[in-house]
């Protein structure tokens, strides 16, 4: 799903609430818990929808669940890339008082979320990836971009899942949006730019938290084999892959994330455990 304006309390669901403070658009379950809060990041054409379930999942099961709107389609030229974006994370948990935290990251988000922990490892307890970005993607087809095109739109929106079906009118209509609005499509072009030359491989053997890996086998644009090298280059770090799933698996197969989200995290932080 594609950056939205503002959050769409219509779809929220109850133990989570919306907020616009500080400059920052979120949703925050509210409330403390003995364990480090949870911060989800969405990817290149994500939202704080997409991690709705997973959120209320994380609540249900006593933890504290945050999901900033990065605003990938509203940045300044000069923040319209990785740093940038992991930049504008720091401000956010600053803003909240976040001491310490799980970070968890779909796409770009994963690489948001390995390039914020070695920027502040002390802010960082854990690391779930998911169909992260940072070591490398697939060429999705090798045409130029036909931004008018929506049939063409919604042949590459599909490439994002296992089951075409998850691909709605109300996600073209978002993507078409952002393809048909000139400067709204030049900062995801210079996002993904930089998501491709400012790679976390050297990066993943600073990170000296539990990791998670939780991969659709049918991803096809960060494939199994991305899954397998991020399981070999993180010095802790376990891999699990949901059948039937493509590039979004809290979206396509969220009742399978959710069970190995909350597996691990149960298993992995009993307490508040700090990085050393």
């Amino acid at each position: 799903m594609t950056p939205i304006p503002s959050i769409d309390n219509h779809s929220l669901p109850p133990n989570l609430q919306s907020h616009e403070s500080g400059g920052f658009e979120y949703i925050d379950s509210g409330e403390d818990h003995e364990r480090p809060p949870i911060l989800l990041l969405h990817g290149l054409l994500g939202n704080p929808e997409g991690w709705f379930d997973a959120a209320s999942a994380l609540v249900t099961n006593g933890y504290r669940a945050i999901v900033p709107n990065l605003k990938m389609d509203d940045l300044p030229r000069r923040q319209a890339h990785v740093q940038g974006l992991v930049d504008y994370v720091y401000e956010f948990t600053t803003f909240l008082g976040l001491d310490e935290m799980i970070l968890v990251g779909n796409s770009l988000g994963g690489q948001i979320a390995v390039r914020y922990i070695t920027c502040h490892p002390k802010h960082v307890a854990g690391l779930i990836l998911s169909a992260s970005s940072g070591i490398y993607e697939t060429e999705v087809g090798h045409t130029t971009f036909r931004r008018n095109d929506r049939e063409y739109i919604r042949v590459k929106a599909e490439k994002t899942f296992y089951d075409p079906a998850m691909v709605t009118e109300e996600l073209l209509d978002r993507i078409s949006d952002i393809a048909t609005n000139r400067l709204r499509a030049l900062r995801f072009v210079w996002l993904a730019r930089s998501s491709m030359k400012d790679l976390v491989v050297d990066e993943l053997g600073e990170v000296n938290v539990p990791a998670f890996l939780i991969w659709g086998s049918e991803d096809q644009i960060t494939p199994p084999d991305v899954a397998h090298m991020f399981r070999e280059l993180l010095p802790d770090a376990e891999l699990r892959f949901i059948e039937k799933c493509g590039h979004a698996p809290m979206m396509e197969r969220p009742k399978a994330f959710n069970q190995l989200m909350i597996e691990f995290l149960d298993c992995s932080f009993s307490k508040v455990t700090t990085p050393a």
